[in-house]
């Protein structure tokens, strides 16, 4: 038997996705970062990526990139949180950029990265609106001042990230601003900056609609990649698989049960009460997986089959399924995360032919 619970990862189908939103960006002038972190840094999913034609590859966690160093990729390899002090010496050794917001991180970059007679490239985040990181627009000549002379680090750019805390979406007008506030930088201090990144799968609407992307000529894609969806809206991407990573669980227990509980009721272990409705007796099958793995809100299970619930270790479902049987769900980005964080989970990587959209 094979194990359960487990992802499936269809590495032909992640392939055809990335390939095709690199193809279309291309037209546009942006290059495409691939993001890792929802898929902790992966070799299979890596190779796939660079195979795809990304040309640079992002991760949030300093772990998972020097994993990624251990397999001498031939692509540069982005450090996108920005960097703690704790892992600044781990940032120089295995990071070749990273984001960075804050002068004192830097200015450690820089003495770390001369003392190890390395040159760290830092890309500026700048704050447009979605108010998690970024340097204020107002700021961003006092820090570039700071930084131009500082020893063994480059400025390879600036950059920004929308949709994620605020929902904020990209647009011409924050767009337009990121493209001035590089122009305003080179004019000021006679540099070059190579790499204006954008944001994240939340720009690609704007970036295929739009006739002119400004100085824009990055973004660095994860969920568009990986689940074929626009995360503004959540609706598929046209040509793109929306089942590159799916995910099976096995089946515990099968019985009729009541549809109402029955004693005093309070929270639930995560704190939820539950509004029900007495439907009589139902049938209820229970899978081996649970919000320790993943998010069960996130996952789409088959037609005709509904969640009633979930625990730390089981998700409860409206069907009748025999013992042992297997459920294949489709995942939002939350549950794919953390089902892929999870060392309960198994992950199958699926290299055969599929067929293309």
């Amino acid at each position: 038997m094979r194990n359960a619970p487990r992802l499936e990862i269809d590495l032909k189908k992640i392939e055809h996705n990335a390939r095709m939103l690199v193809e279309r960006l291309a037209l546009k002038g942006i290059s495409v970062t691939g993001v890792t972190k929802a898929v902790l840094g992966s070799t299979e999913v890596c190779e796939t990526l660079i195979k795809a034609g990304v040309t640079s590859l992002g991760d949030s966690r300093i772990e998972n990139i020097k994993e990624m160093c251990g397999e001498h990729l031939p692509v540069p390899l982005i450090l996108i949180r920005s960097p703690m002090l704790s892992q600044l010496e781990q940032v120089v050794d295995w990071a070749r950029i990273s984001f960075n917001t804050e002068i004192k991180v830097i200015e450690q970059l820089s003495y770390l990265s001369e003392r190890n007679n390395k040159i760290h490239e830092i890309v500026l985040m700048v704050e447009l609106g979605d108010l998690r990181e970024g340097i204020m627009p107002k700021d961003l000549i006092n820090i570039v001042r700071k930084i131009i002379h500082l020893p063994n680090i480059h400025l390879k750019g600036i950059g920004s990230n929308l949709a994620c805390n605020s929902g904020v979406i990209p647009d011409d007008k924050n767009m337009a601003e990121l493209s001035s506030l590089a122009d305003m930088l080179e004019d000021t201090f006679k540099i070059k900056l190579e790499f204006i990144s954008g944001g994240n799968s939340a720009n690609l609407s704007w970036a295929f609609n739009v006739k002119d992307t400004g100085r824009i000529n990055n973004i660095r894609i994860g969920e568009a990649i990986f689940l074929g969806c626009d995360p503004l809206d959540r609706k598929d991407i046209e040509g793109l698989h929306s089942d590159a990573i799916t995910l099976i669980a096995e089946v515990i227990e099968s019985k009729p049960k009541p549809s109402m509980p029955w004693g005093g009721i309070a929270q639930t272990a995560f704190g939820i009460k539950h509004s029900l409705i007495d439907r009589g007796i139902i049938s209820q099958s229970i899978l081996a997986i649970g919000l320790q793995d993943t998010d069960a809100e996130g996952l789409t299970p088959p037609v005709n089959i509904q969640i009633l619930g979930s625990s730390s270790d089981h998700i409860i479902l409206e069907t009748d399924l025999p013992l042992g049987s297997e459920v294949k769900f489709g995942l939002n980005y939350s549950a794919m995360l953390r089902a892929m964080t999870s060392p309960f989970i198994t992950k199958e990587y699926l290299s055969h032919d599929t067929k293309i959209l």
